[in-house]
């Protein structure tokens, strides 16, 4: 089977994704990207000290830039800020690599789909009554048949069991 030619980079226009299958297959896609977008950039917000940004994402108050008299405490501060910015990309690699593992997952158990669909044209009598043969239909016929005095033999040899131990319960044996 002929794989389709690539149509390339397009022009794609901007709009909500409805299907979630879709949207997700769009942000794995595009995740790698994004993470690194988000996390690389600490000084595209706007704000030269990365400490007060991060102050003010966690809802702290924002320090005094004027006051001088705290240099080993801003410095700690700016450490303290480092470390959670190193946590917070330790945090989003794990992340991407769980969402490739669950990708990768997902791939499986496509392909044992497919196998398992490969293996039902193989085994002929786990096929529809309907698209069967007529030779597979007479095979069928006579395995069914093969079953029916199997089960047969086993359920007389049961009640012929159970009858017997009955008789000995009851004092007739």
């Amino acid at each position: 089977m002929a794989k389709k030619p690539s149509m390339g980079r397009q022009k794609i226009k901007i709009a909500k994704i409805e299907v979630k299958n879709h949207l997700q297959v769009t942000f794995s896609k595009r995740r790698s990207g994004l993470f690194k977008k988000a996390t690389g950039k600490a000084f595209s917000f706007g704000h030269p000290n990365v400490e007060s940004l991060v102050n003010r994402f966690l809802a702290q108050k924002p320090k005094n830039p004027n006051n001088n008299n705290n240099n080993s405490n801003n410095f700690l501060h700016m450490i303290e800020a480092d470390q959670r910015n190193a946590n917070a990309l330790e945090l989003n690699l794990q992340l991407s690599r769980i969402l490739d593992e669950v990708e990768m997952e997902k791939k499986r158990g496509e392909s044992l789909d497919n196998m398992r669909k490969e293996n039902v044209k193989n085994y002929w009598w786990e096929s529809p009554v309907e698209k069967l043969g007529l030779h597979e239909l007479e095979q069928l016929r006579d395995a069914m048949e093969d079953l029916k005095r199997i089960v047969v033999s086993e359920q007389t040899t049961m009640i012929n069991h159970v009858n017997s131990n009955f008789g000995y319960f009851h004092g007739v044996f």
